[in-house]
């Protein structure tokens, strides 16, 4: 749900807890569950273990949450949209190189998100389990546990297609009771030993590290880094609801979110007789919550958890969509269902995320297993946008870009090395996700452009020099007419230089006589929001290059966009009137459509100049689009009339010098 104006407001800070903190504000549920669910003896709930993951935890959020994130990377937004693949479009034209980082980063993005709703859900409905609810109680069935959180999940992902602006009003007050409740119950607990409040002091977390009762060493801040894996989210969600709405709510947030960890973290201390096993089978969010208001807890946490989900979800068909438009990944069927260009319903996106998300509820059974595995691949992903920051930062502030990457750098490379003992616990899943992800963008991407650098230059025609021909085909009435519009979406390059092939299609193939001769390009630009055009009559008032350019969050349903064009080139007088003779709607002026679209086939015998890998890449490239979106349905035409042809792709064809005549003895 988009706001109207990104200015700070009242109800757009109501939206934005809603939107921005649904990953961050349910890291309470099992961040210390997590820390103490790895302590090796009940020295993990000492004094030194306890204040010093609380310290931990705080800087943690303050560092990489607050200042990277909140203060530094969302001043590097394009044109208000955050994420890493917005801050890419900013800082592509520096370097190639800065495409692997960016490739590398969102593959890993959408891994790790499969493991959000399953832990967050599977988590709040955990807490469930021991309570005394008459006919609900579930006793300690982690069966049933599952069971339920199934259902909700499949309930998630079911709704999706029917869009999700109406219930995403509510999200803003139910996080908002959500976090005040977070924070008041640890208030609560605080009081009861406020000398929790130490673990502010950076020296603790130093001394928790080096401490021998920290078994793990800097393993530990695996666990911790949990509290922080929202933060990648925030940033990419920046566009829905504006920067300084983030600002003014981040503090609240951030004071709710630590107030939860001092909380558990008192209730421990005053618990430290707790055995390895209690301690174990316990979470310290559930544990502080009083008796009467259990209930009251495991709803708003499922409630939460629900909210994260949907962001999670929503986020990942952003992340494709502008993916798409950078043409890193193939094409998807897009869904608008709501009336807002935000709401995204990505068909094949939302089915893979159930599949993976429910296989992992039942392959890790527990949050415990669960928590284990989350946060390996996001480390990742944090990692790469600070390599992409440095590049946004470096011709602004030399000095202050090289500090940045050196300093976070080197913290969040730390985090990554204490996550990848994480691999052994079920880490690999979110990897191999990633990399499968990863192998499909560098097949699309770097396919595009192999493919692009081998193309023959005699590929390409001047179109000036076939227009003599195409204006006496539209005139000739011998010819039968095959559209009013005939419409060639083919890219036309600077220097009005067109494929062969698409010449060849009107001319030869079969005479295409039109009234108009259309080519379309489609133009992806870096930012996010535009959607304009550009005409070139070439001296003609039948032949027209269209120059169309869209943001990479912009639809590409080109028919509603050439329709507009037409009625303005008609109102300009620079074609000539459309009106049909016969028609059922009342002063149409717009004749017929006709698209072509050229579906070139790879052939093994002209890619024998190919290198392997060029020739393995533009192959893995072609096999993607045959078994992905047509290009007619990527274009919104599934109910346009469109014709698809099939030509052969020319790449690196170069003449066989071997072949000579002989001549025959009769």
């Amino acid at each position: 749900m988009k706001l109207t104006t990104q200015a700070l407001s009242g109800t757009g800070m109501l939206i934005t807890l809603g939107i921005v903190y649904g990953d961050i504000g349910t890291s309470p549920l099992y961040v210390m569950s997590a820390i103490t669910g790895q302590a090796q003896q009940p020295a993990g709930t000492s004094s030194t273990a306890l204040l010093g993951s609380i310290s931990l935890i705080f800087w943690t959020l303050m560092l990489i949450t607050t200042i990277k994130y909140v203060l530094l990377a969302m001043h590097a937004d394009n044109h208000n949209e955050g994420g890493i693949f917005a801050l890419y479009a900013l800082v592509r034209d520096q370097a190639r190189w800065l495409i692997v980082p960016a490739l590398i980063g969102g593959a890993a993005l959408l891994a790790d998100g499969t493991l959000t709703p399953a832990v967050t859900v599977t988590s709040a409905i955990e807490g469930l389990k021991g309570q005394h609810l008459g006919p609900l109680s579930i006793g300690q069935n982690q069966s049933l546990v599952l069971g339920i959180v199934t259902g909700i999940l499949l309930g998630i992902f079911l709704i999706q297609r029917f869009g999700t602006a109406r219930i995403g009003r509510s999200f803003g007050p139910i996080m908002l009771l959500w976090f005040s409740f977070i924070g008041g119950v640890g208030a609560y607990n605080l009081i009861a030993a406020p000398g929790v409040l130490r673990a502010l002091s950076p020296l603790y977390a130093i001394r928790f590290l080096l401490s021998p009762v920290n078994r793990q060493g800097i393993f530990v801040l695996g666990s911790i880094f949990l509290a922080t894996t929202g933060a990648e989210a925030l940033y990419s969600d920046m566009g829905q609801v504006g920067r300084q709405n983030i600002y003014a709510t981040w503090p609240f947030v951030y004071l709710m979110l630590m107030l939860s960890y001092l909380g558990q973290g008192a209730w421990l201390l005053q618990h430290q007789a707790l055995t390895t096993t209690q301690l174990h089978r316990l979470n310290p969010f559930y544990s502080i919550v009083p008796t009467h208001l259990q209930l009251v807890a495991i709803v708003l946490a499922t409630l939460a958890a629900i909210i994260a989900s949907q962001a999670l979800i929503t986020g990942s068909y952003t992340l494709v969509h502008e993916a798409i438009g950078l043409k890193l990944l193939p094409k998807l069927r897009i869904k608008f269902p709501g009336n807002e260009a935000s709401q995204l319903y990505i068909a094949t996106v939302n089915w893979l995320l159930c599949m993976i998300t429910l296989s992992v509820v039942w392959y890790f059974q527990t949050s415990a297993h669960m928590e284990a595995a989350y946060g390996l691949a996001i480390t990742l992903t944090m990692l790469m946008t600070t390599l992409l920051l440095h590049a946004f930062l470096r011709p602004q502030h030399p000095w202050g870009a090289r500090l940045f990457v050196v300093g976070f750098g080197a913290l969040e490379s730390l985090f990554l090395l204490a996550s990848l003992v994480k691999f052994w616990h079920g880490g690999y899943v979110t990897l191999f996700l990633t990399l499968v992800i990863l192998i499909i963008m560098v097949f699309w991407y770097e396919g595009n452009r192999r493919r692009d650098a081998n193309l023959q230059e005699t590929e390409y025609v001047p179109l000036p020099a076939f227009l003599p021909q195409l204006q006496a085909l539209s005139q000739d009435d011998q010819v039968p007419s095959f559209a009013t519009n005939l419409v060639y979406i083919n890219r036309l390059r600077p220097n009005l230089a067109i494929k062969r092939a698409v010449i060849y299609s009107i001319l030869d193939q079969q005479p295409k006589r039109a009234r108009v001769y259309w080519f379309l390009t489609v133009n992806e630009t870096d930012n996010p929001a535009d959607c304009y055009y550009t005409v070139d009559m070439l001296g003609t008032r039948n032949v027209v290059d269209v120059q169309l350019y869209l943001g990479f969050k912009k639809s590409q349903h080109i028919n509603v966009y050439l329709r507009q064009i037409v009625n303005d080139l008609l109102n300009e007088h620079l074609i000539d009137d459309q009106t049909p003779y016969y028609s059922s709607v009342p002063h149409r002026r717009v004749g017929n459509f006709k698209f072509v679209f050229l579906n070139q086939q790879f052939q093994d015998l002209s890619a024998r100049d190919l290198s392997w890998l060029d020739h393995f890449l533009i192959g893995g490239r072609l096999l993607l689009q045959r078994i992905t979106l047509s290009s007619a349905r990527w274009y919104g035409l599934e109910f346009s009339d469109v014709i698809e042809e099939r030509a052969p792709l020319f790449i690196g064809q170069k003449p066989d010098d071997s072949l000579q005549q002989k001549q025959v003895k009769r």
